[in-house]
């Protein structure tokens, strides 16, 4: 029997985001074979901007989410926007 691909585990900390006028989905999600989460942001273009590192906890990529909205603003995930240096 041939190996089945992984099922996607989607947290319950996803959603639509409006604020300032810009409005996102966030995307928390993990394979069930994964422990980490990844953080996706789609704008209303269909623009998807994927953080590079992996997170512990889906509440930790959620965190991250509100962390560049407070530093940087929503309309860091416009189309244009200026990219923003993801830390190491």
């Amino acid at each position: 029997m041939p190996d089945r691909d992984p099922n996607i585990v989607t947290s319950g900390l996803s959603g639509r985001v409006e604020q300032d006028g810009v409005t996102v989905t966030v995307s928390i999600y993990r394979l069930e074979t994964d422990p980490e989460w990844v953080l996706e942001v789609v704008n209303a273009n269909g623009t998807s901007i994927v953080w590079d590192d992996p997170f512990p906890t889906d509440e930790a990529a959620e965190e991250e989410f509100w962390r560049t909205v407070e530093e940087e603003g929503m309309k860091t995930f416009l189309d244009g926007a200026e990219i923003i240096p993801l830390r190491r």
